[in-house]
């Protein structure tokens, strides 16, 4: 018999694992609810129970079932077209107002009396002397996943998860491939690109400059950035790349953060960067640490790239510590 390969992968496959189980046992609760005679889905449920003797917006019922806006708008829309609800106009002419038909108080009716019971039943059996203790633990993990995501609780079990380190010659090879593979697949290498990837030792660092690299926990050096100095106190932001192979880790925030906070320290005025409007997922990271789009930045370094059509400039006062 081959192995349980959820099981075996552990906690961090919990949510895998809770879908699993989810699933069958929805499905042995679509055989009890067919058995009563009855026309919806488990999944219909909770929803009956949140209309039951009252009128809802279907905000109000994403609110009361904890589920997700879209789940909940077509499942509502299914009842309508069973006949066990209806939807009018609400008080609020810009929301609709669910409640249940005469048919769908029925069904209700009918799934407490019917349905409900042994299911409990059922479920106490498969879990034995543990189900309120079961019960409680989804409650305490459901109240804390309100409270604090699951990323954010992963980054604070591991907070070395994401390293900066600074800049040695051993590490310039990282610097010019993560460059070049964004570059290459977006636009294509410059001559100013590959002279300034190619000698980042020369043209970055012995000017002044700063060059950090952020690693990630199992995949090694993932992204990198620099500050190349253009003046007595400006920086350019320049060459910030994160692999593919990164995504999701917020490795490019992480960089963007620490690079920000070294130009900081040297009193970086202005601190910099140009870029291109195809760079979306950039553009809106550089916004969200606090640069602003600015044309005099555009008219007085611009002309250095010819894919430039973005120039932006660190405005600290207006970054928005509480973004997320």
């Amino acid at each position: 018999m081959a192995s349980d390969l959820l099981h075996n992968l552990g906690p961090a496959f919990l949510g895998s694992r809770l879908k699993r189980l989810g699933e069958r046992m929805q499905a042995g609760a679509t055989r009890v609810t067919a058995a009563a005679g009855l026309p919806m889905q488990p999944s219909h449920m909770p929803i009956l129970a949140a209309l039951d003797g009252q009128e809802l917006t279907i905000g109000d019922i994403v609110a009361a079932v904890g589920t997700r806006q879209p789940g909940i708008t077509r499942a509502v829309s299914q009842l309508v077209e069973m006949g066990l609800a209806q939807s009018k106009p609400g008080e609020d002419q810009r929301k609709r107002a669910i409640s249940l038909t005469p048919a769908g108080k029925t069904a209700w009716a009918r799934t407490q009396l019917h349905v409900l019971p042994p299911l409990d039943a059922a479920v106490r059996t498969l879990l034995g002397n543990q189900a309120d203790t079961f019960l409680q633990q989804i409650s305490a993990a459901e109240q804390a996943l309100a409270t604090t995501p699951l990323d954010t609780l992963a980054a604070q079990a591991h907070p070395d998860t994401l390293k900066i380190h600074e800049y040695n010659d051993a590490l310039a090879p990282h610097f010019r491939d993560i460059n070049a593979e964004w570059i290459n697949a977006m636009f294509h290498l410059e001559p100013t690109d590959a002279d300034v990837l190619d000698h980042p030792r020369e043209k970055i660092i012995d000017p002044g400059g700063v060059i950090l690299f952020v690693e990630a926990r199992g995949l090694g050096i993932v992204g990198t950035c620099a500050l190349q100095k253009t003046g007595a106190n400006a920086y350019e932001l320049t060459k910030m790349g994160v692999r593919k192979t990164a995504r999701g880790l917020k490795a490019g925030e992480f960089l963007l953060s620490a690079i920000i906070e070294r130009a900081k320290s040297l009193h970086a005025d202005p601190l910099y960067l140009l870029t291109n409007k195809r760079c979306e997922a950039a553009v809106h990271l550089y916004e969200k640490l606090g640069f602003e789009h600015d044309a005099e930045i555009m008219a007085r370094y611009g002309a250095r790239y010819e894919r430039c059509d973005v120039a932006m400039r660190h405005m600290p006062e207006h970054h928005n510590h509480t973004d997320s």
